[in-house]
């Protein structure tokens, strides 16, 4: 298979290969990697980030592509490794801007359409490739090899280049029984090492986990424990994305007699992708539609659904705090949450299994359960994959810093030197030429925030000055002032949300009126002539009186008004 601009692999006078992660190598999310070789450049994978949890009322957050738009005439393509919206969901705002082709496997623009039908950029040139299969893009040929992961046609990549092999794992478990029965291909990954990689960038999520990580097929035996004993209805909340969870659910569902129902929007639109692509399968007769849920007794129906991670509009959300018109929560049921807690929502997961328990259901998590199993590379697989494919040079990606430290040790451990091996973060250059590897400087990189319809327009100021409404409240200062004298003509009024209950502190009130009334009192011609100094001042003293006597920081807004 070809792409645009078929350069084969030429070698320019002078020039190197570029490494540039502008995402994925200082948290976990965001992946998203450039390479870069003359004119050529493709991209690999461009994920979102949920939000940490000091993100105030920011929806997810996407790398910044400055760099890429600045050289957007030699992008010849971006190659996705799988679906998870951590290597997927930037990319309706980066094909905003930016119309080249997207290459991936089927299940993956599957999912990938859908997204950009809702951002209605139905124009996007989407080409689906069987693993095995080689792309050229540029002087890159890019192969796209199977790996096994928490979701169906999962890839990495072995991409030739003028300088050599470079090999990208994606995320991957070495998994001996997958549920679709397609294993990593082994083969290939060890052909790589025969015939020589220079770099192997490899997923570091799991690096700190001893062993190995267990199979996909473990789940199913837990599901079949819980649903031999369950006597009322079984609820199981998962990702929307993990097709073979959902799979093994339907499965065992068969098996004990039981109705599936599905609810939630994005986990009925990838089933159904799913199934129309011939991922998933469900017999006859299994999938109801939510409405006919009354029709089957408790014991005959297990519901699919989403919010494992404490969304607050999710369904499992609002069937915890009873707001679900079609789903109430009684005793004997059993909700499942079938997926590991991500890191800064364990608040919002603990307060559904509280609602939960509450209303008299019996909550199954992952502390308590092996209901869950990770997508993802523990330690003895990460050696084995270093092993395999015995890259000269060798660059953690896909964690925190601390998972990358891991992970650099164990490679160190499979004879890599460590001089050999490079930790960047996002925006740093790995540039490689023939003999020589080496850091190259910095490109334009960072974090941009949506918040609904807005995209970049909540910046780190914006989020700083949320956190202080958050902490500390708001106080209003309004005054009428003659614009000549400065003299007060009106007010001080004292208006405060979050700080002080104005009702119940009114010598706190009466203190912060009689402050401002003296310090007017104070101000120079200079200062009465210019209404945004006269802000500044009582901003100032206000500041200052209330952390001394308080120790608070409330944002203090003066609003002056001429007369």
């Amino acid at each position: 298979m070809n792409g645009p601009n078929n350069g084969g692999l030429q070698k320019t006078v002078n020039s190197v290969l570029s490494v540039i992660p502008l995402g994925g190598v200082e948290e976990i999310g965001m992946n998203m990697t450039v390479l870069e070789y003359g004119e050529d450049m493709i991209i690999i994978d461009a994920g979102l980030m949920f939000p940490e949890e000091d993100m105030l009322g920011i929806d997810f957050v996407i790398p910044d592509f400055t760099y890429i738009l600045e050289n957007r005439e030699k992008v010849r393509g971006i190659v996705l490794s799988h679906g998870h919206e951590d290597h997927t969901g930037a990319l309706p705002f980066l094909l905003r801007e930016l119309n080249v082709p997207v290459y991936g496997t089927p299940l993956t623009l599957g999912l990938v359409r859908e997204k950009l039908r809702e951002h209605n950029l139905e124009h996007i040139e989407l080409n689906s490739v069987l693993p095995r299969e080689v792309v050229t893009l540029g002087v890159f040929e890019v192969e796209f090899i199977r790996v096994t992961h928490s979701i169906v046609d999962g890839v990495g990549f072995g991409i030739k280049t003028p300088v050599g092999l470079i090999v990208h794992t994606g995320d991957f478990k070495l998994d001996p029984t997958p549920v679709d029965g397609q294993l990593m291909d082994f083969h290939k990954f060890s052909e790589y090492g025969e015939n020589g990689t220079v770099l192997l960038m490899s997923d570091s999520t799991n690096a700190e986990k001893g062993g190995f990580t267990f199979s996909e097929k473990e789940v199913r035996r837990a599901f079949e424990d819980i649903f031999a004993t369950a006597k009322g209805r079984i609820i199981i909340a998962t990702f929307a994305s993990n097709i073979h969870r959902i799979q093994q659910v339907i499965d065992v569902a068969v098996m004990f007699g039981r109705k599936v129902v599905l609810s939630g929007k994005s986990v009925i639109a990838n089933t159904q992708i799913a199934l129309d692509l011939g991922y998933l399968k469900i017999p006859q007769n299994t999938w109801m539609r939510l409405d006919e849920l009354k029709n089957f007794p408790d014991n005959e129906v297990v519901v699919i659904t989403t919010g494992s991670q404490g969304e607050p509009m999710s369904v499992l959300s609002r069937i915890a705090t009873d707001e679900h018109k079609s789903i109430k929560v009684k005793e004997g049921d059993i909700v499942i949450l079938s997926a590991k807690m991500i890191p800064g929502n364990e608040q919002s997961i603990g307060r559904i299994i509280n609602h939960l328990f509450r209303r008299g259901a019996d909550v199954i998590y992952e502390k308590v359960s092996e209901i869950h199993v990770s997508g993802h590379a523990s330690k003895e697989e990460l050696k084995l994959m270093l092993n395999l494919v015995k890259p000269k040079y060798f660059m953690p990606v896909h964690g925190e810093f601390r998972h990358k430290i891991y992970h650099a040790r164990l490679a160190e451990k499979t004879g890599i030197p460590k001089s050999n091996i490079f930790i960047l973060d996002d925006g740093e250059v790995l540039e490689i030429s023939e003999g020589s590897v080496a850091k190259g400087g910095e490109v334009t990189s960072g974090r941009i925030y949506v918040d609904g319809k807005g995209v970049g327009d909540v910046e780190d100021m914006v989020l700083r000055d949320r956190r202080r409404l958050a902490h500390d409240g708001i106080v209003l200062v309004l005054i009428g002032i003659e614009k000549l004298t400065g003299n007060i003509v009106s007010g001080p009024d004292i208006i405060s949300r979050g700080f002080v209950f104005e009702d119940a502190s009114q010598e706190t009130i009466t203190d912060v009126k009689e402050l401002v009334v003296n310090t007017m009192k104070e101000l120079d011609s200079e200062i009465i002539a210019d209404k945004s100094l006269i802000q500044a001042k009582i901003r100032s003293v206000l500041k200052k009186y209330l952390r001394n006597t308080m120790e608070r920081k409330p944002m203090i807004m003066p609003i002056i008004f001429e007369v």
